[in-house]
């Protein structure tokens, strides 16, 4: 069981890679085991790209090993159709003999179906190897088919004294609390979310352009709430530059390129039929930034999943408050003078 555990890890190193390029694909890695030796690996890079097994298989010289050898993959292999053929069926077609598994897949697609499609062909199956690993590997992707709406990371950076911004009346520009090396790693998230949404308040007040600039990778969709559509097109969330939507009460608006309105009800469901919209434009993950009102009805709401909190140094004595946030973080690092506190959400 310790030689899985050691293929299975590198399986999640593999997959890893693909953070931020395979959705709506999951995260998926795959080795090809003979006589103790990798003699194969890959992993899911791009939807409509071929799949972590295939390419594990392709990088096998010696073909006439995989008949002998052991095959394992962090998410079961798929049985259906899709933009690619079934891997299951390519296993199958190779006839190799052993496969070890990380987890199910409960998309109703999959769901156990490439299992048992495996198992009828006579491979020995064996499942869930790091099991708890795998399905962290696919937190988006399991979220996003299991309760119908994105995974959400709620992201602030506060003072230590509890303020997210001073109070600067008129002012044009943004208070930095983060330090450089913090801001970066923020770029660096937001390449690995296929959206990041903050409210009317954060784009007024702030200008962001809410792109991952410091970091290599995808620009995150921008996902702005602005009831009475306020936000002229003199604002960078509007310079075309990334798919935006804005959520609005005003009909009518109209859309150009990169950018499109939904038109809304702002009631008390507002948090919820957002991700409604999301889910149904097949987005899996947002990155929550902003500002403190925005933040905090999605706490209240508990629809947050995960919560990443950049405390300074520095205290600020008077301006706008974090949110209410009474959680206990799973981790808390340090960078350079700042901490950074990650908290999950179990309900």
């Amino acid at each position: 069981m310790i030689e899985h555990e050691i293929y299975m890890k590198r399986c999640l190193q593999l997959a890893k890679n693909g953070l931020g390029t395979t959705y709506p694909n999951p995260l998926v890695g795959s080795v090809i085991v003979f006589n103790g030796k990798i003699i194969g690996e890959g992993w899911h890079k791009k939807a409509g790209e071929p799949h972590a097994e295939v390419l594990a298989i392709n990088s096998v010289k010696n073909k006439e090993l995989l008949s002998k050898s052991t095959i394992y993959v962090s998410l079961e292999p798929c049985s259906h159709f899709g933009k690619t053929p079934p891997c299951a069926n390519l296993i199958i077609e190779h006839k190799i003999p052993k496969v070890v598994i990380g987890c199910i897949d409960s998309f109703s697609e999959v769901a156990g179906k490439g299992i048992e499609k495996l198992k009828q062909a006579g491979c020995e199956v064996i499942l869930n190897v790091l099991e708890e690993a795998c399905l962290r590997m696919n937190k988006r992707f399991f979220t996003f088919h299991n309760k119908k709406r994105p995974y959400i990371i709620l992201k602030w950076a506060e003072s230590a004294d509890g303020f997210i911004a001073p109070f600067i009346p008129n002012s044009k520009t943004s208070f930095a609390i983060s330090n450089d090396y913090s801001r970066q790693l923020v770029h660096k998230y937001r390449t690995e979310e296929q959206a990041i949404l903050v409210g009317t308040t954060t784009v007024l007040n702030d200008n962001p352009s809410l792109d991952a600039r410091d970091w290599f990778g995808q620009h995150p969709t921008r996902i702005i709430i602005d009831k009475s559509n306020k936000i002229s097109d003199e604002f960078n969330v509007k310079n075309k530059k990334n798919p935006t939507i804005i959520f609005t009460e005003q009909e009518n608006c109209v859309h150009s390129i990169n950018i499109a309105y939904e038109c809304i009800q702002f009631d008390t469901h507002l948090i919820s039929n957002i991700l409604t919209h999301l889910f149904e434009k097949n987005i899996q993950s947002v990155i929550v930034e902003g500002g403190t009102f925005t933040l905090q009805q999605f706490i209240d709401n508990h629809l947050w999943d995960e919560a990443r909190v950049f405390i300074a140094e520095n205290k600020i004595t008077e301006g706008v408050k974090s949110p209410k946030f009474n959680f206990i973080p799973e981790k808390t690092i340090k960078i350079k003078n700042n901490q950074l506190k990650t908290y999950l959400n179990y309900d």
